[in-house]
């Protein structure tokens, strides 16, 4: 039987994300063989994939594409349990070739039912990857944004690889102009919704969800009637806080970051000038990794305690 060493059990686990035990019980049963060995983590778990479907997923990759022409770009956010699998090659693969996917059908259902280049259903890849790393996953959700002229620009945060990262973000902008500037405008936009410290929450005031409006007006009528002061007086001051807030929240009033005194609105103003024919920021989209996900909170030194007998 070939030796079993450290070295390569620790690449086993790179490449599979499994477990360590795991990886040297595959490559004990396989005689040393990589590939033999990561089909082997496939075929034992496979049983356990459907069990693991409850456990929290909110760590993983943010993934995004563009199309040949830079009309069309796609976000999709796939979750994992742990932020170690985020580094797996198999994994960062998968997330790639769901984003390539959304480029011709949009929506998370659709996409898991759709299959990959290599003739895969995204669903079954998903299956495999979790009975090979061990690990419950879920393409949590996708975002796809398209122009018939002018260009959508991609920027990912926090790069794990090449087209993943934990932070994605995808602006289109509407122009029959110079589509180089407005591909270059787009990213420094897409750049200013990463960066910004406070993330937009709508394009305009007008696409602001009402519910999430009525919701910062009654913080702000609670905490302005804490003072005292009597209710005309506190009226007249929430129409002047919520204005206020909506300009801090929607994209086209915020102060561009990368020039405080210009705001989106101003620079998309400036690039028509510039391009000699009307730009709109025609929509944006952002993807957090895991924002809105409960998140399991891990004791890892019990847990190795608890694995060498040592709790």
């Amino acid at each position: 039987m070939a030796e079993i060493t450290a070295a390569l059990v620790k690449d086993l686990r790179e490449k599979s994300g499994a477990g360590m035990m795991d990886c040297k019980k595959a490559l004990q049963e396989n005689n040393g063989d990589m590939e033999a060995a990561i089909d082997w983590l496939r075929t034992k778990g496979l049983s356990k994939a459907a069990k693991k479907s409850d456990r929290a997923a909110a760590e993983g990759l943010v993934a995004g594409k563009l199309s040949d022409d830079g009309k069309t770009g796609v976000l999709v956010e796939f979750n994992a349990e742990t932020d170690f699998v985020s580094k797996n090659e198999m994994f960062q693969n998968a997330a790639r070739e769901f984003a390539t996917v959304g480029l011709t059908v949009e929506g998370v259902d659709a996409i898991t039912a759709a299959k990959t280049a290599s003739g895969e259903v995204v669903s079954d890849v998903i299956t495999n990857l979790i009975a090979t790393i061990g690990e419950n996953m879920r393409l949590r959700r996708s975002a796809r944004l398209s122009v018939n002229e002018g260009a959508v620009a991609l920027y990912l945060h926090n790069a794990q690889g090449d087209g993943v990262g934990r932070l994605g973000v995808l602006v289109a902008l509407e122009g029959a102009g110079d589509q180089a500037v407005l591909k270059d405008v787009g990213r420094k936009i897409a750049l200013h919704v990463a960066g910004t410290p406070t993330p937009p929450l709508a394009l305009t005031e007008g696409d602001l969800d009402q519910a999430v409006v009525e919701k910062e007006k009654k913080f702000l009528t609670d905490q302005a009637l804490e003072s005292g002061k009597p209710l005309a007086v506190v009226e007249k001051m929430i129409e002047g806080r919520i204005r206020k807030w909506q300009e801090e929240v929607v994209l086209l009033k915020q102060p561009f970051v990368m020039n405080p005194d210009q705001t989106i609105e101003q620079l998309i103003a400036d690039t028509a000038k510039e391009t000699g024919s009307p730009v709109a920021v025609k929509g944006f989209v952002r993807f957090a990794l895991g924002e809105g996900v409960e998140k399991k909170q891990d004791d890892f030194a019990a847990e190795v305690a608890s694995m060498t007998g040592q709790a």
